[in-house]
């Protein structure tokens, strides 16, 4: 075993921090080349783009499919960040339906994500149990724009967090269907959110 002095361990720490470096690089890169190809690009010019090389990126995600994975993490950690932006809005039925509208937006702009996971076995719903703390805090925050928009009267209040997040999950794939067409998808929407919203007539 390596002893520890002043001349190793800031070359270790600084192993660590080109590590973490080039997997923040391969995250970014892979991101903007799966919006753009879809998830059928290849892991060669996800390298390309990272500047790094296939090594490298098999080195921090051993398949394909993990490193999809990890995009989609990385983006519903960014949703859920969204959300608790929103948590202190003044508007509580417009936080929650510009959440819902971010979520749906966001999907339909990147590719087909959650069909590439449902292929490989892996859905949104399971990256809530493969890691607990992006599930539990998404869950959390969509909660909260759901029970304040449902205290002032806009959202109708026999739905849980737990199916507003599997509207959102249809809804996006819904998009996805429907391909590019921008009237379609805008009445898809509307249909779901007139579905969430409370009864005229309700007490």
């Amino acid at each position: 075993m390596e002893r520890q002095t002043p001349e190793t361990t800031p070359r270790r720490t600084s192993l660590r921090a080109d590590a973490r470096r080039n997997r923040e690089r391969v995250l970014e890169a892979a991101d903007a080349v799966f919006s753009e190809f879809g998830p059928a690009a290849s892991t060669e010019e996800v390298a390309r783009r990272a500047g790094v090389s296939i090594g490298t990126v098999f080195r921090h995600f051993p398949t394909k499919e993990a490193l999809i994975e990890a995009v989609v993490v990385g983006r519903l950690t960014q949703l859920t960040a969204e959300a608790e932006r929103l948590a202190d809005a003044v508007d509580t039925d417009a936080a929650f339906l510009a959440f819902f509208h971010r979520w749906v937006e966001l999907s339909a702009t990147k590719h087909q994500f959650a069909g590439a996971l449902a292929h490989s076995g892996t859905d949104v719903q399971e990256i809530g149990n493969t890691h607990p703390d992006v599930g539990r805090r998404l869950h959390d925050a969509v909660g909260v724009l759901l029970t304040r928009a449902q205290r002032t009267g806009g959202i109708r209040r026999d739905v849980g967090a737990s199916e507003v997040i599997a509207l959102m999950v249809g809804a996006s794939r819904a998009h996805e269907h429907v391909g590019l067409d921008a009237d379609q998808r805008a009445r898809l929407l509307s249909v779901t959110i007139d579905g969430l919203r409370r009864p005229r007539s309700a007490t």
